[in-house]
């Protein structure tokens, strides 16, 4: 969501920045729609003080005798106040239009964030690891998977449909070891509280962190009209949501191991084989609620905190700054983490850490009172993975296969994986 007033004062700003985007100026239809709404409201102000004034002439007219007086005013009372309430009708309508048109648009980039058309354009930062060298033609995770007897897509078919796993064994103790893993480096490490939070949400959730209007086809809905969760951001970023916080006691820092549910709607043909893409998957979240001058330096944080995961797993991966094309829509500037997969023989995203700025904060009402000010100011949020953990699971079968089509645990997980340090068929 955006400052009307912003937009007023820097139209040229703000249509450059959607131009990035790839969308033509809306600034003109904003300012027109702000002019008419502020004009219409001054009205209904000026109509208010009149038979504010009125309605206390009546009495006077009354005592004076003059009753001819009195009725024209009791008249002029009674059309101000049909005016009124049709007004108050067509200031709802145009306060609508105003902030369906606002809620339509993405976040500005950025300066610096790469321009581009789609992920062609983006950026590579940075390249950690050394990618696996095998003496064998290395497998994709769900010939690993199915070859243990541990990795079940047939049953899950039966029960649910396409894209759902039963995970079995050793391989269903080793996604619940990443999830433990993950959470407790970030919680005993990197200062972030953990959270349990619903994984069921009303529509103002979705609002708020901009899945809503614009993704709802991307979303599951139940018949009671709450919604399942795509990600722990919407309920760790909403725990703030309608809130005044002390400058004081910023950064807050969540965390979540959540289920995540998504209907893939536009990704028809993409990644239909294995557990790349489900309906259904788990990850751990990472959310920061931080103040305006510390955000950008926040993100590069969140960043470094997922990259840990991966450091302590010895898994190669690199690191991609989005282009304005790839970036997803309440972002302003978007670091991806791409795993290597031998099986693939390619880097694949495990994370996504992204700066909204205050875009989400003006949705959800989330200020913060800065220190020797009276008023208050919104806050900035970040959210990012940290990681995905079906897709920490995927690379950990790639790159720890071995030619007999058992796999070797990494050492940070095999005390949460009670000392077995290699997973074999059946196991």
């Amino acid at each position: 969501m955006f400052d009307v007033k912003w937009i007023r004062e820097n139209p040229e700003i703000f249509d450059a920045g959607l131009a990035k985007r790839k969308l033509d100026p809306r600034s003109p239809e904003i300012i027109r729609l702000d002019e008419a709404r502020r004009e219409h409201i001054a009205k209904l102000q000026d109509a208010q003080t009149r038979r504010n004034d009125a309605s206390k002439q009546i009495g006077a007219a009354k005592a004076g005798g003059d009753d001819a007086k009195a009725q024209s005013l009791i008249d002029e009372v009674a059309d101000l106040k049909s005016f009124i309430q049709n007004g108050e009708e067509e200031e709802r309508r145009l306060t609508d239009e105003l902030d369906t048109l606002l809620a339509s648009l993405p976040n500005l980039p950025l300066d610096g964030v790469p321009v581009g058309e789609d992920e062609a354009a983006n950026q590579e930062q940075r390249v950690v690891g050394t990618c696996p060298a095998f003496g064998f033609e290395p497998k994709q995770h769900f010939e690993i998977g199915e070859l243990l007897g541990l990795m079940d897509f047939e049953t899950a078919a039966k029960m649910s449909g396409s894209r759902f796993v039963v995970l079995k064994g050793a391989l269903a103790r080793l996604e619940r070891a990443l999830a433990a893993f993950m959470l407790d480096l970030q919680t005993t490490e990197n200062g972030y509280l953990e959270v349990q939070p619903p994984f069921l949400v009303r529509d103002d959730a979705l609002f708020g962190t901009s899945q809503l209007p614009k993704f709802a086809e991307d979303l599951f809905k139940t018949t009671d009209g709450k919604w399942l969760i795509p990600t722990a951001e919407v309920p760790l970023t909403n725990m703030v949501r309608e809130t005044i916080l002390d400058e004081a006691d910023l950064p807050l820092r969540f965390t979540a191991h959540t289920p995540c549910y998504r209907s893939e709607a536009g990704s028809a043909g993409k990644d239909t084989r294995g557990m790349f893409r489900q309906h259904q998957f788990m990850k751990v979240e990472l959310v920061s609620i931080t103040t305006p001058d510390t955000s950008d330096a926040e993100l590069d944080r969140m960043v470094s905190c997922a990259e840990q995961v991966l450091k302590r797993l010895e898994l190669p991966y690199r690191v991609m700054v989005l282009s304005t094309g790839d970036m997803g829509f309440g972002a302003r500037k978007t670091y991806d983490i791409e795993v290597w997969l031998p099986g693939q023989d390619t880097y694949r995203e495990i994370s996504s850490c992204s700066v909204c700025g205050d875009f989400q904060a003006r949705r959800m009402q989330a200020r913060y009172r800065a220190a020797d000010e009276k008023g208050t100011r919104f806050v900035h949020t970040l959210n990012g993975s940290g990681l995905a953990v079906g897709r920490t699971l995927i690379a950990v079968l790639e790159n720890y296969q071995r030619e007999d089509g058992s796999v070797a645990v990494p050492d940070a997980l095999i005390p949460y994986m009670a000392g077995l340090e290699i997973i074999s068929a059946g196991g």
